[in-house]
């Protein structure tokens, strides 16, 4: 990084900066003649010994990395072309510029030390409306990314609170959510019930058939189970085969027929129709509890395990509450 001369000496011209176009007036160029060009090679890393400086590229290209300790290494790099400047918040803020600057090319740049920039804004309504333009630009381009990287983190934590096999909510989905609909149940004086779900002898219908059949049928039943719940329900893969559908604002006894017509779909789900064997179906057992008065989200799920175990105990394929 060696200086070649000054801008006053060079073939460029201020008309071709973007912080300065439209400033016609002498005094400008004047001003900017003495101050030093400096040739970076490609490659390059621009050194300006932790000092605010304003930087503005003649020729080549300027890759430009935030510092990992600035707390903004998320709005990624960016890469500052012919005409384009960088370092105008150091210079703003009186703050050393942190920011890892690299030529991706041989470049030249104008170096514009911070007393010179405030002299030429007082002196240059131009450069002050040049340079507000570009500032709202950036606030709004990082406003655009921040923005994205909400809904992708959004996107991410939506996937994590979903099964990936059945696409039904998970385990982890139920320990974040039940807690609050058992609260909301609990203020608003409103009934919650859940119905667990057990598909029958699931280990032989694997063994029998093969894991790759298992997974059909876990999925199958699952597509049963949200597709007949309501859109206020929600269908939860419990863990393993052990499934689980959650019922705000529902009564035990409507909550027992749900889980009826659940197992009656269940009899008659077809798993794979195109095996050259006895057509598998899936059968479940079923317990069904509602939130007690004054009872936590542990007490319900109990009441259910418990009813479902109710269920298996007197031969399976049957509702218990």
């Amino acid at each position: 990084m060696d200086p070649i001369g000054t801008f006053g000496a060079s073939p460029y011209a201020v008309r071709d900066l973007q912080l300065f176009r439209d400033a016609d007036d002498p005094a400008v160029t004047a001003a900017l003649a003495p101050c030093t060009v400096l040739r970076v090679a490609a490659g390059q890393r621009v050194e300006d010994g932790l000092r605010a400086r304003l930087y503005i590229v003649l020729s080549g290209t300027l890759e430009v990395a935030p510092d990992a300790h600035s707390g903004n290494e998320d709005t990624g790099v960016t890469h500052v072309l012919p005409g384009e400047s960088v370092g105008e918040q150091a210079v703003l803020d009186d703050a050393v510029n942190l920011a890892a600057m690299t030529a991706l090319e041989d470049c030249e740049l104008l170096v514009i030390e911070p007393e010179l920039v405030w002299q030429l804004i007082d002196r240059s309504n131009v450069l002050a409306r040049n340079l507000l333009r570009l500032l709202s630009f950036r606030v709004r381009a990082a406003n655009a990314q921040l923005r994205r990287r909400q809904k992708l983190g959004e996107f991410y934590r939506q996937l994590s609170l979903n099964d990936g096999l059945t696409g039904l909510y998970n385990r982890a989905w139920l320990n974040e959510m039940l807690p609050k609909l058992a609260a909301r149940a609990g203020q608003d004086g409103s009934p919650l019930s859940v119905i667990m779900i057990d598909l029958d002898h699931f280990k032989r219908f694997n063994d029998t058939h093969g894991h790759i059949a298992g997974d059909a049928a876990l999925s199958a039943a699952a597509n049963i189970i949200r597709e007949s719940l309501r859109p206020s329900d929600f269908a939860v893969r419990y863990g393993g085969e052990e499934l689980m559908a959650v019922l705000p604002d529902t009564q035990t006894g409507l909550a027992e027929m749900v889980a009826q017509r659940l197992a009656e779909r269940l009899r008659t789900a077809i798993v794979f129709p195109d095996m050259r064997l006895p057509l598998p179906h899936i059968t479940g057992s079923f317990g069904v509890a509602s939130l007690p008065l004054g009872g936590t989200e542990h007490e319900l799920v109990a009441a259910a395990d418990a009813a479902l175990y109710r269920a298996k105990q007197a031969g399976r394929d049957r509702v218990s509450i």
